[in-house]
């Protein structure tokens, strides 16, 4: 598994931040803004040039933000796979929501009259930063992204998994990117669902997200290609719901986050006793954190398994959110770690239900489910499980 956030570039620093506590969340610096003075976000620190430098991208024509991102998490996912058997059918799925929006913004003028900017016009192609990342990673077989807007990567990981488990590929490189921008985060903005402080998963007096970015990326194998000293766990359960209930919000009842949590356990063939962790969505927004509680409520009970939402650590990195989470689910189950919901203090009326607000170290971690619901009710579950060899 290979990321990039806010938190820092890599998986182990971005482990050392989580265990220290310390949000990436803060001022804007590099994104060109009004409300830079305004809003705080999760913004990776590294400007383009420098990320280029990190990825070694060697043709940076066109090139976006988003991309760069990718490049770096993919990298770093596949330096300890063996991807050099032709043999191995080998694809590419990545999620999105924002990808084009960093050149769109900067270059939209010069497109009109200045013909030196046209080499910026294939990335507005919501797949330009999946094309880049199998150009850059040597992946030449099948390839396509997904926009289903935060459910994005979490969706991308499930289609890789059924892809193998169906015998179309041996293996997938799965995950999302996605850059901040001045569009998603005047979106938000204007939906009035932003936080101007840090935000707070499903406290009481909740006031919004807070925009992040970043990148991450799985690689997943049949269990017929895959290297036993490098398998970290298994994909044991996932589970979609498309409740249509609205174009920007979940249903309040949290009846469509239920049916995706009980969707994931069913193919899973766990209880909801099995589970040990839940990595929440919890964007700090009031309807979807009172959605996810109930839909919790519905499934586990008043007394669910340990959940958070780490979304305090990275802002809400919208269509790479679910791949962001996927790593940070995976390393709680590698160092048996429940990770604290930052910012909560309040019980949220009507619910029952509470997040984990301290590190909890040392709990047998065997199964952790991870939550990404995305605008008009798209929402996906995805279990990860501890295999023992």
């Amino acid at each position: 598994m290979g990321i990039i956030s806010s938190l820092g570039a890599g998986v182990q620093a971005n482990l050392n931040r989580l265990l220290e506590g310390e949000t990436g969340v803060g001022p804007i610096r590099n994104l060109e803004t009004r409300l830079r003075d305004e809003l705080m976000a999760g913004e990776i620190s590294y400007t383009d040039n420098e990320l280029a430098e990190i990825s070694k991208i060697q043709d940076l024509r066109g090139i976006s933000r988003g991309a760069l991102l990718g490049v770096i998490a993919a990298k770093e996912a596949m330096k300890n796979a063996d991807f050099s058997d032709p043999a191995v059918r080998t694809g590419i799925i990545s999620g999105t929501t924002a990808e084009a929006m960093t050149n769109i913004e900067r270059y939209l003028q010069d497109f009109l009259n200045n013909d030196r900017k046209n080499e910026y016009i294939e990335s507005q192609d919501w797949g330009f930063s999946t094309e880049i990342i199998a150009r850059e990673t040597g992946i030449n077989g099948y390839m396509t992204t997904i926009n289903t807007a935060c459910s994005s990567a979490a969706n991308a990981i499930m289609t890789g998994t059924r892809m193998i488990e169906h015998g179309l590929l041996d293996r997938v490189l799965a995950g999302g990117t996605d850059a901040l921008s001045k569009v998603m985060l005047n979106g938000f903005n204007a939906l009035m669902i932003v936080d101007t402080e840090i935000s707070k998963p499903f406290d009481r007096n909740r006031r919004g997200l807070n925009i992040g970015e970043g990148a991450a990326y799985l690689v997943i194998e049949s269990e017929r290609v895959a290297q036993k000293e490098n398998i970290l766990c298994e994909i044991s359960g996932y589970g979609n719901s498309n409740e249509a209930y609205h174009l920007t919000a979940l249903s309040p009842d949290g009846e469509g986050t239920a049916q995706a949590m009980n969707n994931a356990l069913e193919k899973s063939r766990l209880q909801v006793g099995d589970i040990d962790y839940i990595n929440a969505h919890g964007t700090g927004s009031e309807n979807s954190d009172l959605s996810e509680a109930l839909g919790l409520a519905n499934v586990f009970g008043e007394n669910p398994p340990p959940f958070s939402s780490t979304k305090p650590f990275t802002g809400h990195t919208l269509g790479s959110a679910g791949a962001l989470e996927a790593v940070f689910s995976i390393l709680a189950l590698q160092n048996n770690l429940i990770f604290p919901n930052l910012n909560f203090k309040d019980c949220m009326d009507g619910v029952a239900v509470s997040p984990a607000t301290e590190m909890i170290r040392n709990k047998q971690i065997s199964h952790v489910l991870s939550n990404s619901f995305g605008f008009g009710g798209n929402n996906t579950s995805l279990i990860f499980s501890k295999v023992r060899l």
